[in-house]
């Protein structure tokens, strides 16, 4: 790479234009004009003599070649801010940004509400919390650390299995007073059921509850199905019907009613999950020593 062809102002400016899409958001992220984003880009075209991008009336699209210095560029500046957050750690005691990802619903109500004692433990670590129900790249830096419910399926990984995540039926008593509550498995079939509806479900096999009792291998729809477990959680307390949630979601179930109760219900591996690199990083230690201790309290999750 030569200071010529590709410094890394540019390099920073093309890579800004090839998330964003659009040389005007590239612009907003960097602080610079739209000309000034142009500029640089076709600077860089111009030295490296390949076009990096087409140019459309909705925005911009990368070239094969740019798709290429895209995929390195990236890759570069991962690295960098991982070394970057590496360096900033004092030898002394953990400090720097901890960027943190997490399913939506356990980010909300386990996670975020234990953050206080974790940032008043280490005053000098501040905390990003990113929540997705999709899985973020670590390799890539979109996240520092992630908690999954499942087992990574990114290579060069490190895991540390934390807890397993049980999960109950409940109905609120409305329900129960309206519609009685089933006392067996095949009763499901005549009750209205809550169950989560998206194609990327937060954690596997979430819709457990419509397959119960199922022989020929069906599952049964629900009365009303949603994307989030707190709103299917609302909606059981609301008295629409029957649903299964994790435990951490609503502890003891307190106002609600438990069905089929003694019925073998299924649980999800939670993992702690971060780069190979970060191995030695103190903040990912702390952080993790603070998650396996909150979780020894036994708030929600089992170890």
């Amino acid at each position: 790479m030569t200071g010529q062809k590709m410094d890394w102002d540019k390099l920073r400016v093309f890579h800004a234009v090839a998330e964003a899409g659009s040389f005007t958001h590239a612009g907003d992220t960097l602080n610079l004009s739209q000309s000034a984003v142009s500029r640089q880009i076709s600077a860089l075209e111009e030295a490296l003599a390949v076009p990096l991008f087409h140019r459309h009336a909705r925005g911009l699209i990368l070239t094969e070649q740019g798709e290429a210095l895209n995929r390195t560029v990236r890759e570069v500046f991962a690295k960098l801010a991982m070394t970057e957050a590496l360096l900033a750690e004092s030898k002394e005691k953990p400090a720097g940004r901890l960027k943190v990802t997490t399913t939506h619903s356990f980010g909300v109500t386990w996670l975020a509400p234990r953050l206080k004692g974790f940032l008043n433990q280490h005053p000098d670590v501040t905390v990003s919390l990113l929540l997705d129900d999709t899985d973020l790249d670590l390799a890539m830096r979109e996240a520092d650390v992630a908690i999954r419910m499942h087992p990574p399926r990114q290579p060069d990984l490190v895991q540390r299995h934390l807890a397993e995540i049980r999960s109950q039926i409940w109905a609120s008593p409305d329900y129960i007073k309206a519609h009685g509550a089933p006392e067996t498995v095949e009763e499901l079939d005549s009750h209205k059921l809550i169950l989560f509806g998206d194609r990327k479900p937060p954690v596997p096999d979430v819709n457990w509850l419509g397959e119960l009792g199922r022989k020929d291998g069906t599952a049964r729809r629900g009365a009303l199905e949603v994307n989030s477990l707190q709103a299917m959680l609302a909606c059981i307390r609301a008295g629409i019907g029957i649903g299964a949630v994790p435990d951490y979601l609503l502890g003891d179930g307190a106002g609600l009613v438990p069905v089929l109760p003694d019925v073998k219900k299924p649980h999800v591996d939670m993992y702690f999950v971060y780069p190979e690199e970060l191995r030695n990083s103190k903040r990912v230690a702390v952080f993790r020593d603070f998650l396996v201790s909150s979780i020894a309290e036994r708030n929600g999750v089992k170890t």
